[in-house]
C-alpha cells in the first residue's frame, strides 16, 4: 500500500512538474526584433544576448533584421513583419498618441548616448542651437531618436524642426562617409560612428548625451533611451515569450556591468569595429556609464521623455494630456527577471 502510495504521488509531481515547465515555456519560439542600427553601442545589450546565447539558452530562436534607424525598425513592427523592436522609448509615447497601444517591456539604457558633431571651425563659433539654422543634418533616419534628439535642441532655442534640412545616413560607414565627404554640415548619430569621427580631429561634439551632465543638459534628468518594445497584444498572446526576451536581455545587461572592455570586444562581430580596436575600446569606455542594470523604467523618467516630445512632436503635442504614460511601459516582466537573475 505504502508503495503505492509512493509512486502515485511520485507520477503527482511528475504531471504537476511538466505541466510547470510547459507553462513557463515560450509561446512563440520563433521570433524578430528588429533594430534600427544594430552595431551601435545603443543597442549592446541586444547583440550580447544574441552573441552569448541567453536567446537560446530561453528557448528563443531569434531573427534580428537591421535597418538604418529606429523609425524605420518601428515600421517593420507596425507592418507586421517584426514582433518587437530594440528600439527608442520615445517612438513608444509617440505610439500612445496615436493610440497604437506599444509598451516597452525592459530597458537597455537610461542615457540616449547620442552626440551631435559639427566640423572643428563652426564647432568653433557654436554658441547655441540657433547655429543650427540652415544647416543639413544627417541623422540614423528621419523620425527616429537621432532625429529627436535634434529637435530637442532645437525647440530649447526657439526653433522649429522645419529650421533644419534632415537628411538620414544610417548608423554605419555610411554615415562616416557623409560627413567626411560634406553631403552633410553637421551630423547627430552614436558610438561608434561619433567616436570613429572624432577620431580624426576633423569634427567636435557641441551637445553629448553620454554623460551625467550632458543628460541633465539636454534632458533635463532621469529619461529612458533605449528598450524592447512591442505591441500590448503580443504580449496577452504571449507572456511566456515576453518574458524569456526580457530574461535574456536581463542578463544581456548584467554581464555588461561586470565585463571588462576587452571581454565586451570579444563577443561582438569584428566589423562593429570597423578595423579600428583602439577607437572602438575608447567609445566604448565613454557609453558604460548608461546601460540598465535591473531593465526597469520609473514614471519619472517616462514623464520627462513625454516632456521632451511635447516640444516638437505633432501627434503628442495633438494627443495633449490624453496620453497614458503608465500604458507605455510595464516593469511586470523586468523585475521577474530581475530577481531570478544575480
Amino acid at each position: 500500500m505504502l508503495r503505492k502510495m509512493l509512486g502515485a504521488t511520485l507520477a503527482l509531481i511528475a504531471v504537476l512538474s511538466a505541466s510547470t515547465v510547459q507553462a513557463q515555456a515560450p509561446e512563440k519560439k520563433k521570433l524578430t526584433i528588429a533594430v534600427g542600427g544594430k552595431n551601435l553601442f545603443y543597442y549592446l545589450p541586444l547583440t550580447i544576448a544574441e552573441r552569448n546565447g541567453y536567446f537560446k539558452d530561453e528557448g528563443l530562436d531569434v531573427e534580428i533584421p537591421d535597418f538604418a534607424g529606429g523609425a524605420k525598425a518601428l515600421q517593420a513592427l507596425v507592418g507586421g513583419s517584426a514582433d518587437m523592436v530594440s528600439g527608442a522609448f520615445e517612438h513608444t509615447i509617440n505610439m500612445q498618441a496615436k493610440k497604437q497601444p506599444i509598451r516597452a517591456v525592459v530597458l537597455q539604457a537610461s542615457y540616449s548616448s547620442i552626440v551631435l558633431l559639427l566640423p572643428k571651425d563652426k564647432a568653433a563659433k557654436y554658441k547655441s542651437a540657433k547655429d543650427l539654422k540652415g544647416l543639413k543634418i544627417g541623422v540614423t533616419a528621419p523620425g527616429s531618436s537621432t532625429n529627436m534628439f535634434v529637435n530637442n535642441l532645437l525647440a530649447k532655442d526657439g526653433l522649429k524642426p522645419s529650421d533644419v534640412s534632415i537628411v538620414g545616413v544610417g548608423a554605419g560607414a555610411g554615415a562616416v562617409a557623409a560627413m567626411d565627404k560634406g553631403e552633410i554640415d553637421a551630423i547627430s548619430n552614436l558610438d561608434p560612428v561619433i567616436s570613429t569621427l572624432e577620431a580624426s580631429g576633423k569634427y567636435v561634439a557641441v551637445a553629448d548625451s553620454r554623460t551625467e551632465k550632458g543628460m541633465k543638459d539636454i534632458y533635463g534628468g532621469d529619461y529612458l533611451a533605449s528598450c524592447i518594445y512591442v505591441n500590448e497584444d503580443f504580449i496577452k498572446k504571449n507572456p511566456n515569450t515576453t518574458q524569456a526576451v526580457v530574461n535574456a536581455m536581463v542578463k544581456a545587461n548584467r554581464w555588461i556591468a561586470k565585463a571588462t572592455p576587452e571581454q565586451i570586444m570579444a563577443v561582438v562581430p569584428e566589423a562593429y569595429m570597423a578595423g579600428n580596436k583602439s577607437v572602438y575600446k575608447a567609445a566604448l569606455l565613454k557609453n558604460m556609464v548608461g546601460y540598465s542594470l535591473d531593465g526597469q523604467m520609473n514614471m519619472k523618467a517616462a514623464q520627462n521623455v513625454y516632456n521632451v516630445l511635447k516640444q516638437f512632436e505633432p501627434s503628442v503635442i495633438a494627443a495633449g494630456s490624453s496620453i497614458n504614460l503608465a500604458a507605455t511601459f510595464d516593469n511586470s516582466f523586468a523585475q521577474k527577471a530581475a530577481a531570478k537573475i544575480k
